[in-house]
């Protein structure tokens, strides 16, 4: 990438940390966590002391936070879980508090586990760095090792308090996994009615990568789960490919002309159906759809206007509509044993499903008898226990000097460790801030640090000022202090997705709030809170100057990721035409399932996966303040991304016309699969080591499946988007080429 001057990147990231986002907020959810600090305040309070108020608070207030991560699990457990580590980490701490040396070396110790937490996810990152800042805090209370038990169990029951409060006072169930699903078909809705205009528009899978994450329950969960959550997932992906077909001038309808103006009809009939779907979903309530959309997905009354592949996608297109609306009715209960069904309809699916929420069949030679149905597979998701090793092995893998999560848990470690000492030299009684924020402002990427460094202490600034201002006009006593440190949390809370500095400023009057429950002098804990944050987010950003984890260097890595991802997808799709007969699954009669090919369905989430890595390494790249010879230029990175678009698109064109299991084999198909498989092994080495791509044999059996169809008087829809990947990947050859 183009180097980046350190002054323009440090602007740039500090615009970035600085932004407002407009997003949704919860304000019944924000006040059921804000309630849950009060509760825990105002009893150690009423029944304890300021301080044992002080110290208590952060359990409630850290698990909090941990319940408004971007996480699938349950809240109930991510307040339960970050519960049980912040206590842990107190009572360790508090272990050591009284050997300078040992605890300086646990602090580094544990910072260092915490970093590495991030191989795991941000949730485990965020959690694990709380419990850092819970033994930097507490630890300052002098206490016994009763004493030590005792603060510990108050943390722990803090986030139980959390806990129980969710239980209790549920707000919204399934409400996430209801935007995730209504966001993907909405996406999907949006993506039609970009087609209408543009018929090349890119297809962004972000959405449904999110629903397929959200889908994850687990097993107790899938019982409950609103029978709405558990097949319009596989409606939408089976929308995704007939929609690009349709519309496409290569393989489906002419730019001009009635076929045109009949396409155009039908995507926005089909936006309008997942639209109505879309809102049903994300409310709670049944699907209702324009009676003209639906007049619109029908076959004419005069006949089809739609020709060769454009007349099947259109039939598909109007046949998944229709099974969206039926899916929308009344659901019907499946129940352990049923009564025969006739012959006639034995192959008819007793449930609307995908590739994850399996379709439920009849066993059509079980005459006279009841049968059996099975209930649905779900996508699962792992217990806590089940994590662990899961964990274990991240750790293992990732630690290594080259691993990004690697170095940044080391320099965690180094900074926290290196902060307290500093904060310990200095006089203020609140030193322990300046590893404090440290730990909070560091992420393993070079932007989001510098992000939340500036933000941390603007944001800090902003709050401990309010803070300040209100405390020297009201004058509030203690327990008004409290009541009020609470509102701050309360207001983090709602406005936590907005933005990192909002969320400082917050966290600033909280703090500023909450010290003067036990006394502290509000213009002392204003000037402290204010330079040491900044003495804290300055040693954390020169950490990453220090000892910094680029991502520029791994965009060739990430590139041929993507490449390889891509190109299998292709094969696996092309294999479908070179063996019909082996593409579907499931029993003779039965309707094919929403892939016939179960690794087409695994080779297009792989390959949405590197072209999500792709994106979150070429978007961190772009805001580093480096030069790397041999890498890739920021017009080569372009027009590399928009080749692998392209051929990903083509793909997706193809997978829309699946061969049935009687059509007949292609051995263009065939040889020019088998050239991809051959090829790419050499292709994927050349792009990571900057040499030239060599697409020769690909080309070569491209011309013989041209000469296969020569005497047919129009080519396959397979052999033209065979033509346009084989473009593709020439682009992408001349994108990457060295110098």
């Amino acid at each position: 990438m183009k180097a980046v001057p350190w002054i323009r990147a440090i602007g740039e990231t500090a615009r970035a940390g600085l932004s407002v986002e407009r997003t949704s907020i919860h304000p019944l959810i924000a006040l059921r966590g804000a309630v849950g600090v009060g509760i825990v305040v105002g009893l150690t309070l009423w029944a304890g002391s300021p301080e044992l108020a002080v110290s208590s608070a952060f359990g409630a207030f850290s698990s909090g936070v941990a319940t408004f991560q971007r996480s699938w699990r349950p809240r109930p457990v991510l307040a339960l879980s970050a519960a049980a580590g912040l206590a842990l980490s107190t009572f360790v701490g508090f272990l050591a508090s009284g050997h300078p040396l040992v605890f300086v070396l646990l602090l580094g110790a544990w910072a260092f586990t915490a970093g590495m937490a991030w191989g795991v996810g941000p949730t485990a990152g965020v959690v694990a760095a709380s419990t850092v800042a819970v033994m930097l805090v507490t630890v300052t209370l002098p206490t016994t090792l009763l004493g030590a038990l005792a603060h510990a169990a108050l943390i722990a029951a803090g986030g139980c308090v959390q806990a129980a409060l969710i239980v209790l006072f549920p707000v919204r169930r399934w409400g996430e996994r209801r935007d995730a699903l209504a966001d993907a078909l909405a996406g999907v809705a949006d993506y039609a009615r970009r087609l209408r205009h543009d018929p090349s528009a890119p297809f962004d899978p972000e959405p449904l990568m999110k629903a397929r994450s959200a889908a994850a329950v687990t097993p107790r969960q899938a019982r409950r789960r609103p029978r709405q959550l558990g097949g319009y997932r596989g409606l939408a992906e089976r929308f995704r490919p007939v929609l690009a077909s349709l519309a496409d001038p290569y393989v489906g309808a002419p730019m001009v002309g009635r076929e045109r103006e009949r396409v155009r009809e039908l995507l926005a009939a089909a936006a309008t159906v997942l639209d109505a779907t879309a809102r049903a979903i994300r409310r709670g309530e049944r699907v209702r759809i324009p009676a003209d959309a639906l007049e619109v997905l029908q076959v004419p009354e005069t006949g089809p206007v739609l020709n060769g592949p454009a007349r099947k996608a259109g039939m598909r297109l109007i046949a998944l509509t229709e099974e969206a609306v039926d899916a929308a009715q009344e659901p019907v209960e499946i129940t352990r044993e049923i009564p025969l069904i006739p012959r006639a309809t034995w192959h008819m699916p007793a449930r609307s499903g995908s590739a994850d929420d399996a379709d439920v069949y009849v066993d059509p030679e079980a005459q006279g008898q009841p049968v059996k149905v099975p209930r649905p597979r779900h996508l699962s998701q792992p217990s806590l226990t089940a994590l662990v090793p899961l964990a274990l092995r991240t750790f293992r893998r990732e630690l290594r000097w080259s691993s990004p999560v690697c170095r940044h848990a080391v320099r965690v470690g180094a900074v926290v460790a290196v902060g307290y000492l500093i904060g310990k030299s200095l006089p203020p009684v609140h030193g322990y801030w300046v590893p404090l924020t440290a730990v909070m402002v560091l992420r393993p990427d070079f932007s989001r640090t510098y992000e939340r460094g500036v933000a941390r202490l603007v944001g800090t600034l902003f709050g401990v000022a309010v803070a300040g201002t209100v405390t020297v006009l009201l004058h509030p006593s203690p327990a008004a202090s409290a009541g009020l440190a609470v509102v701050s949390v309360g207001l983090m809370y709602l406005l936590m997705r907005t933005g990192y500095a909002i969320t400082s400023a917050c966290i600033g009057s909280y703090v500023v709030f909450l010290l003067g429950v036990a006394g502290s002098t509000w213009s002392q804990t204003v000037l402290e809170r204010i330079w040491l944050t900044a003495i804290g987010g300055a040693l954390a950003m020169l950490s990453y100057a220090v000892f910094p984890a680029w991502q520029t260097p791994l965009l060739r890595d990430r590139l041929a990721d993507w490449l390889s991802a891509t190109v299998s997808y292709t094969v696996a799709v092309l294999e479908c035409f070179a063996d019909p007969s082996k593409a579907a699954s499931g029993p003779a009669g039965t309707p094919a399932p929403e892939h016939p090919d179960r690794k087409v369905r695994d080779a297009l989430l792989d390959a949405r996966a590197a072209r999500l890595e792709w994106d979150e390494t070429a978007g961190r790249a772009g805001a580093e303040p480096v030069r790397h010879r041999g890498r890739l230029s920021r017009r080569s990175a372009s027009d590399a991304q928009a080749a692998l678009l392209t051929g990903g698109r083509v793909t997706m064109l193809l997978e829309a016309h699946l061969p049935e299991r009687s059509a007949e084999p292609s051995a263009g198909a065939a040889q020019f699969a088998a050239a991809l498989r051959e090829t790419l092994p050499a292709a994927d080495r050349a792009v990571r080591e900057n040499e030239p791509l060599d697409w020769g044999p690909v080309h070569a059996a491209l011309s013989q499946w041209w000469e296969l169809e020569a005497d047919q008087p129009a080519p396959s829809v397979a052999l033209r988007s065979a033509d346009l990947m084989a473009d593709a990947l020439e682009d992408l050859a001349e994108a990457v080429a060295p110098a």
